[in-house]
Order: structure tokens, then sequence, then C-alpha cells
């Protein structure tokens, strides 16, 4: 996608891009920390120095990062042992491994991430996004920490309730007309100053951002986590840290794809694993939980119309401006307004045509599907995505196993040929050495892989147990029609007689003896 040209009309777009994302940040940090077990200052600050940062250097524009769920729930148990001291020194190691994981460029590995379990990443955090709002609905203050995040409550009743109920309606349906009537400010953020200016004008007694905490503070100052600096604070930090930067590196690039899709725009891997990285090392040095990527608050940024990194600049910018200067006003800020806003996020981030699609796609994809969202939800997302590929992987292998076959021939010097068709690998490897019968067949065969390919070491041994059953019965097996990478495979692993490059390029059809006693298969 070319890059988007910053004229007066774009910049202001993106800006104003930026004040929405930055007002729906508020509550989100607030709440993340609150789950966390810290001050809310600590989320407002890692919401503004990972976003800022990963806004500067990140490889997506239009990406939003900040404070998330996803990694206050794995916070929650570390502060509550050991202080919130640790849990800053965890963020440092935290962004050094992604860091580490960026220079080793593993964020190409993202696409082996199959689309079901993108499906079933999306709805599994528009799901989570909606539950988190629902504690909106509950009286400021009566929410408590258990030790494993918030729960507990009163929820709002009466008038209270229906008020709230209508002013988030009020939100969704500003949202939803009003980009058929202007395109000059973004809708989320039209909906919030008029549900906003609705509570202050008419004294509506409403939840708002103050409700939760004070968001009043100062410039996030440099400090070293006061730790010691021991193999035990090592062994208690390491496992934290690479759950966080696990579970941080792949909710950031599935976003990444997903904002990639939405915009047109490609690449950045490898550079946002190093953003992410870089990030949470300055967040762990000035008194920040840590983050990753938003999907809720990135497509509130897209679908306003943030396109370039200035959105994301902005959005930090303007929420360090809220903590130092604007803290009054913002906590007048109702929170219906701001549920509103993250209930079409939901709806937005929902693959709808999932549902639709579900009984035409094939029956492990929907599994998938399934799979991958409750787990998202029940659990986390980590541990949902790799869940996810497991099965994905599991299956593809079951079917390619089940694929391997062969059509058999005997040539005019009455040598008997298998052409082999399918992949050769470890699920294959029971299903090839059951085509072949090497009592009856003739004193030569020849196993022809024109069709097929072999792949692992599991596939080496198969082709020696064969070869050694034809041996023991006194006859001859050869391999004809290698690929460049089979042959070389087979060489290797001194399986072949014959040492030629003619196979591999079809130039001629040599047959290769093969070794037996390589790898003492059947002994």
């Amino acid at each position: 996608m070319p890059q988007e040209r910053l004229s007066a009309s774009r910049i202001r777009i993106e800006l104003l891009s930026g004040l929405t994302v930055a007002l729906a940040l508020v509550p989100e940090a607030v709440a993340f920390a609150f789950v966390a077990g810290v001050h809310p200052l600590v989320g407002l600050y890692a919401a503004f120095i990972v976003g800022l940062i990963t806004a500067l250097i990140g490889g997506r524009p239009g990406m939003i990062s900040g404070a998330t769920g996803a990694l206050a729930v794995v916070m929650v148990a570390l502060v509550a042992q050991h202080g919130v001291e640790y849990l800053f020194a965890t963020v440092v190691l935290m962004g050094l491994l992604q860091i580490a994981a960026g220079a080793l460029r593993w964020g190409k590995f993202i696409r082996l991430v199959p689309h079901p379990v993108m499906l079933g990443f999306v709805n599994g955090l528009a799901i989570v996004i909606f539950l988190a709002q629902l504690g909106q609905f509950k009286v400021p203050g009566t929410m408590v920490n258990t030790g494993h995040g918030m729960s507990g409550g009163e929820w709002l009743s009466g008038i209270e309730l229906w008020t709230m109920l209508a002013l988030v309606a009020l939100t969704m349906a500003v949202i939803w007309l009003m980009p058929r009537v202007t395109k000059l400010v973004p809708a989320p953020l039209g909906a919030i100053a008029l549900v906003a200016g609705i509570v202050v004008v008419f004294g509506l007694d409403v939840p708002r951002v103050g409700d939760l905490a004070s968001i009043q503070g100062g410039l996030p100052s440099f400090h070293i986590p006061t730790v010691p600096l021991s193999w035990e604070t090592f062994e208690i930090i390491l496992p934290y840290a690479v759950i966080l930067a696990a579970i941080g590196l792949i909710e950031s690039l599935l976003t990444l794809n997903l904002v990639g899709e939405m915009t047109g725009q490609r690449g950045g891997a490898s550079q946002e694993c190093i953003a992410q990285g870089v990030a949470n090392t300055a967040t762990g040095f000035f008194g920040g939980m840590g983050g990753c990527a938003m999907i809720g608050q990135s497509m509130i940024n897209v679908k306003s119309g943030g396109r370039t990194r200035v959105a994301g600049i902005a959005a930090a910018l303007f929420l360090l401006a809220f903590i130092l200067f604007a803290s009054s006003l913002i906590e007048q800020i109702p929170l219906a307004a701001l549920v509103g806003v993250m209930f079409m996020v939901v709806i937005g981030t929902f693959a709808w045509n999932s549902l639709r699609i579900l009984r035409k796609m094939p029956l492990t994809d929907a599994v998938v599907i399934v799979l991958v969202t409750v787990v998202t939800v029940k659990y986390d997302l980590a541990i949902a995505v790799v869940v996810g590929v497991i099965v994905s992987a599991l299956a593809y292998a079951w079917n390619n196993a089940t694929r391997i076959h062969a059509i058999t021939e005997t040539t005019p010097e009455g040598a008997k040929v298998y052409r082999v068709q399918g992949p050769l690998f470890f699920g294959s490897a029971a299903g090839f050495s059951e085509l072949f019968n090497p009592k009856s067949d003739p004193d030569k065969v020849v196993v022809d892989f024109a069709e097929s390919r072999v792949v692992d070491h599991s596939a080496l041994q198969a082709i020696e147990a064969i070869a050694i059953k034809y041996e023991t019965a006194g006859k001859r097996i050869q391999l004809r029609h290698l690929t460049r990478d089979c042959h070389r495979l087979l060489n290797k692993a001194g399986h072949l007689v014959v040492d030629s490059d003619d196979d591999p390029d079809y130039g001629l059809a040599v047959d290769y003896d093969v070794k037996t006693g390589i790898l003492g298969a059947g002994h």
C-alpha cells in the first residue's frame, strides 16, 4: 500500500482518530491496572510509553498498543507474591526477549497460523472485549482483587442501570448514524462528546471515568527496579517474562495481520517484535506494567480513519496530556459512552461470516474456530493460538497420511514398479510400508517417487525397512525419480549407492540402489 500523503485533511483525520483512541485507552488502562493489582498510573504510563514507541517504530502504521488484559491476568500472581518492583524487572526482561525474537526474525512464523485460528482469535477477543465492558455496569468501588483478577461487585440497578443502558444505546446509535451525515469528525469521538455533554448538562447520576480512579499524575520518571541482582531473582522473573513475551508477540502479530488485511499493508512482523521489545524494556524502567497491541483500540483507530503513525503518536501524547493537564475534564466522561464505543468495536471485530460458513467448511476447520474462540475466552490468547495451530497441524498431517498410495505395473523385463503418490513422512510411513509385498514380488522392484516426496527421518527409516525386507527375501529394490531435496536427504543419510545429480533434474530416470543398516531399522 502506498504511503498516505500527510495533507492538512489527512493530519486532521489522524489527530481526531488519535484523540478518540486516547479517550478509549483511559478506562481500559485503569481497569487492566486493577486486574494486575497495581496503581492506575502504572497502567496509564504503560499505555503512553508502549503506545508512543510502537507508533514511532512499529511494523504497522495504524496499530495501537498499550496495557492489555491478556498480560494483566498473568501479572497479577507475580505482583501478589513478590510486589510491583519484580513486575517492572519482569517487563524489562520481557522486552529484551521480544527484541531477541525480532532480531532472530521469528516474527515470520506468524505465517504458520492458519486462517481458522485467525477467525477464532478474532471472535475470542471480541467476546473478551465484550465481557470486559460488563464490569462497567457494576457500582464503582465494589469490585475486589482476589489475586487472580478483579471479581465480585454489585450490579447497577433501577434508574441508574436504565440510564446507563440508554446512554450506551445512544452512543452506539450515533456511531452508526454519524458517518451517514458527516465524516468531518470520527463517529466514536462525536458520540463520546454528545453523550458526555448530555450527562454534564442534565447532571445525570451515572458512573464516570473518575469513579474508577483519579488519572492525575506527573511525567513518568526513570526508575531502575529495586530488586536483588541475583540468580534467585532471575529464576522468579524468567518464567513470567517468557510467558508475557510470548503472549505479547502473539497478540501483536495477529493484530498486525488483521490491521494489514483492513489497510492493505504487508510485512513488518520482525520490526513489530523489536518495537514491542524496545517499548516494554523502556516501560519497565519508567514504572509501567508493559503491554502489547490492542485489537479494540486498533479497530477504533482504523475505522476512524487512522492510517499513519501520526494517529498512534497523537493517541499517546493525548493520553499523557490527560494525565498531566486534563484529568479533571476526562474524569467527567461517562463510562456509558466508552462502553458504547467498545460494544461497536465488538460488533465490528467479530467475524460474523464465520458463523455463516461454519457448516460449509471442513469439520476440522470449524472445530478449530470454535476451539480457539472458547480457549481464548476461558484461558488466554497464547494458549488458544498454540492449541489451534497444533490441532490444525495434526489434522493436516492426518489428511496427508491417508493420501499415500501406489499404482503398480510390471515392465517387459519382469520388474515390478510401484508409482508412489502422496508425501512420505512420519504420518504416512506406516501406510507406505503396507503398500509392498516382498514375498510375492519379483526379484527386482522399482519405487518411483515422481509423484511423491521423501520428507523426514521417519521416511528414510520406512524406505530402509522395506529395503531390508526385500534384501532378506533375496530381492533387489531401487528408487527412481527423486527430487533434488529428496536425493540430497537420502544421499546425506548414506542410503544411495550412486551419487548423481541426473535424477533430480529428470534428465535421466536413474535407478538408485538402497543401502541398508544405516539407521538400524529392523534390528
